[in-house]
């Protein structure tokens, strides 16, 4: 028998698991749980480990392996948890073929690694389905740069976004910073300054004043292209 954060943090490490290829942070995983310490995930991870429902990988950074899940759950079954944004990935032709699909124009490409210039002119339209995009105003983006893998989010993927200037602490969004810097980050709040955060370890988190940052739209989905 789990326990209740137990089976929420499996429920998280399998999802992230299933939809990135990679394990989630310990950070991450402390986030979604709403832990005051890694020390504690620690702890999870290692009742898990001795449940026969998780293994290390041996000789490999953040390596879990899901053995199984609790009989009463279903593999698909979603993880609660604050921060853990699990992106909506429609490839082409199937937004295609879905019911009243919606033309999104594509404005030009995010960084989501180096800076580089974004919402340009418009460069092309992708089709979404309607469920991703039902209220609002919608555009696109395409992704440079590898510093959202862990979000799921990877180079080549579109990323479509509801316009807006506001966002919740936690969203990913595309942040115009000093005016002329677009990228594609999780927001954080943190007293009076905004972090940017990549889902990454290779970044670093970039922490600016309020008056620097401008938010331009709110992650809802993706289209992902396959060769």
């Amino acid at each position: 028998m789990l326990t209740s954060k137990q089976k929420e943090l499996l429920l998280y490490i399998h999802e992230r698991i299933k939809e990135t290829g990679v394990s989630p942070s310990f950070d991450e995983m402390k986030e979604a749980l709403d832990l005051a310490s890694k020390s504690g995930i620690h702890r999870l991870i290692t009742a898990l480990e001795e449940r026969g429902f998780l293994r290390r990988l041996p000789h490999r950074a953040r390596a879990l392996e899901v053995l199984k899940l609790p009989d009463a759950v279903t593999p698909s079954a979603p993880p609660r948890g604050r921060g853990a944004f699990r992106p909506s990935v429609v490839q082409p032709h199937e937004a295609q073929a879905a019911n009243a699909a919606h033309d999104i124009p594509i404005l030009g490409r995010i960084a989501a690694g180096a800076p580089i210039e974004a919402l340009q002119n418009e460069i092309g339209r992708v089709a979404a389905p309607p469920e991703m995009v039902a209220s609002g105003d919608h555009f696109a983006l395409e992704v440079r740069g590898d510093s959202m893998i862990q979000a799921g989010i990877l180079e080549g993927d579109v990323v479509v976004l509801r316009r807006g200037d506001t966002a919740n602490n936690g969203d990913i969004v595309v942040a115009l910073i000093d005016g002329e810097e677009a990228t594609l980050k999780r927001l954080r709040r943190r007293g009076n300054s905004i972090a940017l955060e990549a889902a990454n370890p290779a970044y670093e988190t970039r922490i600016f004043g309020p008056d620097r940052v401008r938010i331009q739209g709110r992650l809802v989905g993706l289209v992902r292209k396959y060769a």
